[in-house]
């Protein structure tokens, strides 16, 4: 039905930036909510940030507030993930999510994902 595809990950240094994005494709989805996550070694996943259908509300974890923006490009079918000031703890697989069910307060429930990108931010 839907299927989402992550990219932009890598390898940085304390304080780098990175742009992760999520193209979606398939049905149904231009107005669903969008979520990130994330899971680092030895952790389980964690709610990283949101974005409605509309685009226009975001919500974000307070260990990310301030340094990451979520954003949408309805017209490309993408949905984005810019990181600033990254630090260690942020490595981890980073994830694209969305549901029809979910809505942007949600942080559980997302029953479509993507395959993960990888992002190592080294000290």
């Amino acid at each position: 039905q839907v299927q989402l595809v992550e990219s932009g990950g890598g390898l940085v240094q304390t304080g780098d930036s990175l742009r992760l994005s999520c193209a979606a494709s398939g049905r149904s989805y231009g107005t669903w909510a969008f979520g990130w996550f994330r899971q680092a070694p030895g952790k389980e996943r964690e709610f990283v940030a949101a974005i409605s259908g509309t685009g226009s509300t975001t919500n974000y974890a307070g260990s990310v507030k301030g340094r990451f923006t979520i954003s949408r490009d309805k017209a490309k079918n993408m949905v984005y993930l810019q990181m600033n000031n990254l630090k260690p703890g942020d490595t981890a697989v980073y994830y694209c999510a969305t549901d029809p069910l979910v809505s942007v307060w949600s942080t559980t429930g997302y029953r479509y994902w993507g395959q993960g990108t990888q992002v190592i931010v080294s000290s």
